[in-house]
Parts: structure tokens; sequence; C-alpha cells
């Protein structure tokens, strides 16, 4: 089995790097430098011609976007490890969330990020555009709170649609978006901290610019 995993620090790759240490199966961690253009040469572009990470080649199969990516590889590997579930209502429960992460709430947090973070440059910035995204994007917390009242996962036991949706936390919570009102969110992210996968991938980002 041959799988390799093109990723940067600081990127959605994250979400995919998470995935890959839960389900602890071998893979070939290709690092790229986002800021000298890595994703962008041609040979990258051949792999993924939006020129963005994450990407993973399994036998020759080439996958990008993230959601994709963790329900592939919760297919393929996950339900052994009862990561993922079977085929049927349970999966389709869990697909529901991977994919709400990165389209209604991944399209907020982006909305946000593009009028408000200081890494996008002023005069591209709105900031009334800015704070319809933060409503929005409290109006998905909100969503996701409840959805967590009485229970500690997205599904029936943790499974690696909270490691994905988990990783989208954290980077907005990096973004400095208050989350203390949400109580249920913070309490389940906090049991998705404790897993080992993720101190060993946050450990091996840090001091990664």
């Amino acid at each position: 089995m041959s799988l390799k995993f093109y990723h940067a620090p600081m990127s959605t790759a994250v979400i995919t790097h998470l995935v890959l240490e839960e389900l602890g199966v071998s893979y070939e961690a290709i690092q790229l430098d986002l800021k000298s253009g890595d994703t962008k040469k041609p040979e990258f572009l051949e792999l993924n011609p939006n020129g963005k990470v994450p990407v993973i080649v399994h036998d020759g199969t080439v996958l990008w976007e993230s959601a994709a990516i963790t329900m592939y590889l919760g297919e393929i590997f996950g339900v052994e490890k009862k990561l993922y579930p079977a085929p049927g209502p349970q999966r389709g429960e869990l697909m529901k969330w991977i994919t709400w992460s990165n389209v209604t709430l991944g399209e907020a947090v982006a909305r946000f990020a593009r009028n408000v973070q200081d890494w996008v440059p002023i005069e591209q910035r709105n900031a009334r555009a800015g704070e319809v995204a933060k409503q929005e994007l409290n109006a998905c917390l909100g969503v996701l709170d409840r959805a967590l009242e009485r229970k500690p996962f997205l599904g029936d036991n943790y499974s690696l649609a909270d490691t994905h949706l988990n990783s989208i936390v954290d980077w907005i919570r990096f973004m400095k978006i208050d989350l203390s009102s949400y109580t249920n969110l913070e309490v389940w992210s906090k049991r998705c901290q404790d897993r080992p996968a993720y101190s060993k991938v946050m450990a091996s980002y840090s001091g990664n610019a």
C-alpha cells in the first residue's frame, strides 16, 4: 500500500494530518512551503490543478479537498477501526457534518477571514461584510452547539467527523472568535483535543510558521 500526503502548516491539510494519525495508517508526508510557491509548481499542479493542499495519493489515486479525503480514508481504513460507520444511516449522518464543515461553516469562516484578518490587504477588506460573516459564523456555531446537547460526539462514538470538524473549530478559535458561550461545543472540542493523535499532530507543527 502506497499513501503520500502533501501538506503545509497552518492550512486545511492539518485536518487530513489528524485523520491519518487517528487511523494509524502508514504514509509518506511531503511538506510544502506555501510562501515559496511550492503548490504552484508544475509538478504539484499535475496532482491538484487548484494549487492547494491537502492532497493524498493512495495507490495511484489522487484526491484533493479535505472533506472528500476524510470520507475516502474513513471508507477505506476507518470502518474496521470503528472510526467511520459502515454504509447506512449512521454514515450518512457523519457525511452530513463533514460536508457542512467545509461548505456551510467553511464559507462563513472564509468570508469572515477575507474581510477581517490582517493577512488580507486592507484595501481588499470590507468591514460590513466581515460583520455579516461573523453573524452567520456564530449562527453556524449555534447549530453545532445545539447538536451536541446531551451527546459527547457527533455520532454514537468518536469518529473522523469529530476529527474533521474540530480542526475547523480550532481555526475559528485561532481567529479570536469567542466560543465561551457555546458550552456544549467547548466541552466536545476538549474531548477531541484530548485524543493522542491530536497531541501528536499539534506537537509536529510546534514552531512552524
